[in-house]
């Protein structure tokens, strides 16, 4: 089973209250008898791993996306020992970005990152991540970002039908009270010597398939290279709890650039009808297994408007825990649409976990943007996509300042 928090931010408040109490007389937070140590601590068998926190919702261990809105969204954070599949848009711009906000929280918070990847050498999408935001620049970074992204236009208020009022409101920006997650300057790379003290794997499946004597590039080969690695990586560095870590308890981020796309030896994507068409989805079935049992939380990106069979596309989502969707403006009719000046596509919550039980919650928020500025990649809530009517339309276009929906 995933990892499962124990104990939650109020153990300090316990040991307030229990020094507080008479010595000579024991209380509900004392325990009989003499102490194991010398030590004050109410909670020292419990484990604390930076980055980390319990879910307000079933104590579940949480890690951030690298991305607090998307956070908000997933009910707090992306719960160790779970599969995040992210839908790659049509050009894979967006999704790569968010692949590697992920990375970068992990280095920033000191985890041992798995980084595969079957088109660009990791070592090459690590010096490609995002810059972190220092907590006194971050408000002013995003102010500016608002401020460059007003326009004229900006004042124009409509009026949208009720049930859009009733929307929950997402953070679009940086949140004083939260210290989960951090916020990344997009137009910066990360220093050097940061990723030069993290700890981290990778899998680059050419190199891989260069390494070995095979007579071609098969798919079944692919998948069962990668899980050994993965596998190697999580029993020899003790994430599966079988063998003492040999430092402090850490959490494994495993990023996988995407999945069943051609150059893995994939035909999913090729043909509707295709041979292997069980390789991709044994391989998720075993991959939750290793995660399930392990202080791991992995990332997946795939091309899944590339994948033919739509059969498939419902198995890999029924494999995943979290499911995300990208839906980028570029190259559509909504790039040029005066409804969508503002923002660069939509993000789509297919599915978030509901851990022990057999089905799934459904996102309450439906209605989503992203855009990237100059700075930041940020997600708001409450968007509606219009449907005008040829007689709203023209009052749109004639400068009416309030239309009915």
């Amino acid at each position: 089973m995933a990892a499962v928090a124990t104990c939650g931010t109020g153990a300090g408040s316990t040991g307030s209250i229990a020094a507080a109490a008479s010595k000579n007389n024991v209380t509900s937070f004392q325990r009989k008898g003499p102490r194991a140590s010398g030590t004050d601590s109410g909670c020292s068998r419990l484990v604390s791993i930076a980055g980390t926190r319990p879910s307000v919702r079933n104590g579940q261990l949480l890690v951030s996306t690298g991305l607090p809105a998307l956070d908000q969204l997933l009910g707090g954070g992306l719960a160790v020992g779970t599969v995040l599949l992210i839908e790659e848009d049509k050009y894979n711009i967006y999704s790569s970005l968010v692949f590697k906000y992920f990375l970068a929280e992990g280095i920033i918070n000191g985890h041992t990152l798995l980084v595969a990847s079957v088109k660009e050498d990791p070592a090459d999408i690590l010096q490609e991540l995002p810059a972190p935001l220092l907590d006194d620049n971050c408000k002013k970074d995003f102010d500016e970002d608002v401020c460059n992204d007003k326009t004229p236009d900006s004042n124009i208020k409509m009026k949208i039908a009720w049930r859009y009022q009733l929307l929950p409101k997402m953070e679009s920006g940086p949140v004083s009270s939260s210290r989960f997650g951090h916020y990344y300057d997009a137009s910066k790379r990360m220093p050097q010597e940061l990723i030069e003290a993290s700890k981290w794997h990778g899998f680059f499946f050419p190199e891989k398939l260069s390494s070995t004597n095979i007579e071609s590039c098969s798919l079944t080969h692919g998948y069962r290279k990668l899980l050994q690695f993965i596998q190697n990586v999580i029993y020899e560095e003790g994430f599966d709890g079988s063998s003492p870590q040999k430092k402090q308890k850490n959490i494994l981020r495993i990023g996988i650039q995407s999945l069943g796309s051609p150059l893995w030896g994939d035909d999913i994507c090729c043909t509707e009808n295709c041979d292997n068409s069980h390789s991709l989805t044994k391989f998720l079935y075993v991959l939750r297994g290793l995660l399930r049992t392990s202080l791991s939380a992995c990332i997946i990106t795939m091309p899944t408007h590339l994948i033919q069979n739509k059969a498939v596309i419902a198995r890999v989502t029924n494999l995943s825990d979290t499911v995300v969707g990208l839906e980028s403006f570029i190259g559509s009719e909504r790039e040029t649409n005066p409804l969508y000046k503002d923002y660069h596509g939509l993000i789509h919550i297919r599915q978030i976990p509901r851990l022990n039980n057999l089905i799934y919650d459904v996102s309450d928020v439906k209605d989503l943007a992203f855009k990237l500025k100059r700075k930041l990649f940020t997600i708001e809530g409450s968007y509606c996509i219009f449907v005008l009517t040829a007689a709203k339309a023209r009052e749109l276009q004639q400068g009416s300042s309030h239309v009915i929906l």
